[in-house]
């Protein structure tokens, strides 16, 4: 299937005609082709967008929220045909797509559509001077929204939906890896009556169609979730521009195990926190640390557990572990594996290629665990991004918190402990944007979401998305 661009409400060819192979990864084969669109295409979507934007920022609060939620409802009540779109291009599991990716894109509409009709100003009474200061929060013109690959849909309209809430128009990007939902979002959004050119969804290649809309000079704010090295070549050529930025970047997380903590829902929860979408999320928790105390036990039954999860093809319902997203990051993911052994860590169980019937050249590799000896090997500092987690045991609380903060990432933490007093040093200390205490993965669409370090700059999620989408403007009345 050839997808198009969303362009003024309608849907493009690329101005090129230049296209790249779109593959499903169950299968390693080419299914279709996506445009590969330049400078002229960018410009064409600036166009539309600006001219939209004259009577989208005046747009009531009401208007808005009404197509957002109406966008959310399409969604739900074509959730099959998205989740299944989702796993074909994706290769991850089909009940992830149905339970969690298509459900949380709905939600982020919804929740988006609601948020907006909340979002105040503020207001300063100078007591004694006879003047009150208040604050505009103004929409800032075209923004750029460019997601990833790993939950295309999902954080896809976690950009472009508090961006269009606030008054602004978009020009958004899905990777070139994962397509498809993207480009049946557009249809969805004309269906809502989202006015033409409000969105705009452009496709291609990073290097092209990404570098386009961030070099753009009247796109006012770039709004990114990926890798850090992208992340850092985006605010080379933005901050000179003196663009907003929004960069959530890559992920080491940690995740500490003490025994004091309740083991049947810290070894269930930890397998999903490990494998979750091929372990293709930021947030998976990829360095496991557990007290000494109980650390052989948990080695043997995490292991166990996960020498039982089925790694099949995205469409089998009984499938835990779907296909990687592609054949070269399929690649990376073995590399580090053999970078892991090399350096002297033990594999306990996984690392080899799995060969799925009838799907002989997909993209399949069972969960791997791999035992560690120390925090410094790379297997431990660099982001893998794939169905592999490390395990080491520690002894003391201090040693466990130097060895969580002892890497350039900082995005998230979990925490498995009882202990009140643990739990609230850990909190404060720990250099990640967000600790998970006793839990993985709960999120509420009302908190920041963003990390430290080399995970990022900035926060998105409830106001702070709304913040960032808007330019706050004092007004100071003298009476």
């Amino acid at each position: 299937m050839n997808i198009q661009n969303y362009i003024n409400g309608d849907y493009q060819l690329p101005i090129s005609n230049e296209y790249v192979d779109n593959y499903n990864p169950s299968n390693g084969e080419v299914y279709g082709k996506i445009p590969n669109s330049n400078t002229e295409d960018i410009e064409y979507a600036y166009n539309s967008a600006k001219s939209a934007f004259r009577s989208w920022s005046k747009t009531t609060l009401e208007e808005r929220s009404r197509i957002l939620i109406k966008i959310s409802e399409l969604l739900e009540a074509n959730l099959e045909r998205f989740a299944k779109a989702e796993s074909i291009d994706n290769g991850k599991p089909l009940s992830l797509a149905t339970s969690i990716d298509i459900p949380r894109a709905a939600s982020n509409f919804r929740f988006f559509g609601n948020a907006i009709t909340q979002f105040a100003s503020e207001s300063h009474e100078s007591v004694g001077l006879n003047a009150v200061n208040f604050t505009l929060r103004q929409p800032l013109g075209v923004v750029g929204c460019i997601s990833p690959w790993n939950l295309p849909l999902y954080l896809f309209t976690w950009k472009i939906a508090p961006a269009i809430a606030a008054g602004n128009c978009v020009i958004a990007k899905p990777s070139e890896v994962t397509p498809m939902t993207a480009y049946l979002l557009g249809k969805i959004c004309t269906e809502a009556g989202l006015p033409k050119g409000v969105l705009n969804i452009v496709h291609g290649l990073g290097t092209t169609t990404g570098q386009a809309i961030v070099e753009h000079p009247n796109i006012k704010a770039i709004s990114f979730t990926g890798g850090t090295s992208t992340g850092a070549n985006i605010a080379r050529v933005a901050a000179p521009m003196f663009k907003k930025l929004s960069l959530e970047l890559g992920g080491k997380n940690p995740n500490i195990i003490f025994s004091d903590c309740d083991y049947d829902k810290m070894l269930e929860t930890t397998v999903r926190s490990s494998f979750a979408n091929q372990g293709q999320i930021c947030l998976c928790g990829s360095r496991i640390f557990v007290e000494a105390s109980i650390y052989e036990k948990f080695k043997k039954d995490f292991v166990q557990k996960v020498k039982q999860l089925k790694v099949g093809h995205p469409l089998d319902a009984s499938t835990n572990i779907g296909a990687l997203v592609s054949k070269p990051h399929l690649e990376k993911v073995e590399s580090y594996i053999k970078i892991a052994e090399d350096e002297g860590g033990k594999i306990l169980c996984g690392g080899l290629e799995v060969t799925v019937e009838g799907f002989e050249n997909g993209y399949y590799l069972q969960p791997t665990v791999i035992e560690v000896q120390n925090n410094s090997c790379r297997i431990n500092q660099e982001e893998v991004f794939g169905p592999v987690v490390t395990i080491m045991p520690f002894t003391t609380d201090k040693e466990v918190l130097r060895l969580a903060n002892d890497v350039k990432y900082g995005l998230s933490a979990t925490l498995w402990t009882n202990n009140l007093n643990r739990t609230m040093q850990f909190s404060q200390k720990l250099q990640t944007g967000i600790v998970w205490v006793n839990i993985w993965m709960l999120r509420d669409l009302r908190t920041p979401f963003g990390g430290a370090k080399e995970s990022g700059v900035g926060r998105e999620g409830g106001f702070e998305a709304l913040r960032f989408f808007t330019e706050p403007k004092n007004i100071c009345i003298k009476y």
